[in-house]
């Protein structure tokens, strides 16, 4: 039998949030810090470009294959524990990628970091979501979750150009460790164990099928300019993920209880918020990647240098993260999506006219824009997901979120990167500019998607969508002493 206690206090209730805004602070972090540190990299470890993009993906392919996962493993055995062994993989993962001696030992340490992250965010969310009972109190909490993203991921290119420039590249995954290990002892202190009252089954088929979908689909696309893309490596690649493509959905409609329920998708805006992040990510993957090379190779900008050139973006997102949050939070995510989407179009616009030489209030202007456009849509598209849905789901449709958000910044390193390293024509320095331009309109475009989203999902019909949803997944009447009750509302132990 399993004891209830009361929920724990407000003062309690924003130290546990705190507590999970660290873990999600350190994983954000490593997914832009790389970035910056990439050509020190390639010179050190002597990595193609293709090598670069894998140092990227390989953290964030993993972490969207496993999210959904580690979900439903914390819901059954203990949220705490695995919120625990999460922060202890991701730290020794970090230790290992400093220690690194090649880059096929990065690439696999940074998988196992992402492992110890794929631990953490979904679960994390879960315990906000049954931390913060009251509707408005959660909505304020998941405003601040958000926005903990956008800060962590703005902070990224700066910190980590003082990091290289000062002691190197392996500083970048040193600064983890003593973060980590303090997570670690404020959770063991202050955060409860708790557990779903019915946790769903683990569905290993499903899990595999996404795991081989994500990595031959995104190996394809990184290898199919040096291997060519008629050749039988890259053929087989994509044909195995257009196997899983089309298996994954089939073989979800037949388990009573699937990695991803398929029916989450009938909501609008659950719908919407998931290619929101898929789309909003990618940009995010494509202009770190484009303009880490651009500064540092094209430029000849040290890494410091190259990370106070991007300070207009960082300080957009610092400001805008929070008031996303808060908007959100009052008003509804409408108004930062629309805006998010307007930001993010107009940066890659202003990019598509990049050169060698371009003046510095083009790229501060559009640093800035960018900065504003990402620091508004974090919050929106982890209150749209949730967005009516009852709380035994919240933490399932959050988590589907984040993946998303993993999926996202996945194809834009590996698509970007690949549409304009394949583009390049001559020495790095003179041909690089020009063949950005193509990914630059692709972020025009996923900008533009942003905003389209926002719009349609935020509609009085998403809403019903919603709604109608959430009464679906609604607690069935159970038979009690007085006749017929609803099942009784998880609760912390």
């Amino acid at each position: 039998m399993v004891e209830l206690t009361a929920p724990p206090g407000r003062r309690r209730r924003y130290l546990i949030l705190g507590i999970c805004c660290l873990s999600l602070f350190i994983v954000g972090l490593d997914n832009t810090v790389v970035n910056i540190a990439l050509p020190a990299i390639q010179r050190d470890l002597d990595a193609p470009a293709s090598g670069l993009q894998w140092i990227i993906d390989a953290y964030t392919l993993v972490l969207a294959a496993l999210l959904m996962l580690f979900g439903s493993v914390a819901d059954r055995f203990g949220r705490r524990r695995v919120f625990q062994t999460g922060l202890v993989l991701f730290v020794l993962g970090s230790l290992f990628c400093s220690l690194a001696p090649s880059l096929e030992w990065l690439i696999g340490f940074r998988a196992l970091q992402a492992v110890g992250g794929a631990m953490l965010n979904p679960v994390a969310m879960s315990i906000i979501t049954n931390t913060f009972t009251d509707p408005r109190e959660r909505a304020r909490a998941i405003g601040v979750w958000g926005g903990v993203v956008g800060i962590s991921m703005a902070l990224g290119p700066l910190l980590g150009g003082f990091l290289v420039d000062s002691a190197g590249w392996p500083s970048i995954f040193l600064i983890n460790v003593p973060i980590g290990l303090v997570a670690c002892l404020l959770t063991a202190l202050y955060v409860p164990e708790s557990r779903a009252p019915k946790p769903r089954r683990l569905d290993p088929v499903g899990q595999l099928l996404m795991i081989v979908l994500l990595g031959t689909g995104t190996a394809a696309i990184i290898e199919g300019p040096a291997n060519g893309w008629t050749s039988p490596l890259i053929l087989t690649l994509a044909g195995v993920a257009l196997a899983a493509l089309v298996a994954f959905p089939l073989w979800e409609r037949r388990v009573p209880e699937p990695l991803i329920d398929l029916r989450f998708f009938r909501s609008v805006p659950f719908s919407g918020a998931t290619v929101t992040a898929v789309c909003a990510f990618a940009a995010l993957g494509g202009f770190l990647f484009l303009n880490t090379l651009y500064l540092q190779d094209v430029r000849h900008y040290s890494p410091v240098e190259a990370g106070l050139w991007t300070l207009p973006m960082a300080g957009m997102m610092l400001v805008c993260a929070p008031l996303s949050g808060r908007i959100v939070g009052s008003r509804g995510p409408r108004g930062p999506l629309v805006a998010a989407g307007l930001g993010l179009a107009a940066s890659g616009l202003l990019l598509t006219r990049l050169a060698a030489d371009s003046p510095a209030v083009l790229l501060l202007v559009a640093y800035a824009l960018f900065g504003f456009g990402f620091g508004m849509v974090n919050a929106p598209i982890t209150n749209t997901a949730v967005s009516g849905m009852p709380r035994a789901q919240a933490g399932v449709a959050a988590a589907v979120a984040s993946t998303s958000r993993q999926v996202g910044q996945s194809l834009g390193v590996a698509v970007i990167g690949t549409v304009v390293t394949a583009a390049v024509v001559g020495p790095m320095t003179t041909g690089f500019a020009p063949a950005s331009h193509a990914g630059w309109w692709i972020v025009v475009g996923l900008g533009l998607a942003v905003l389209l989203l926002g719009i349609a999902t935020t509609t009085p019909w998403a809403a019903r969508t919603a709604s109608a949803v959430a009464a679906d997944f609604a607690p069935h009447p159970v038979p009690g002493p007085a006749g017929v009750r609803e099942a009784p509302p998880e609760r912390l132990r």
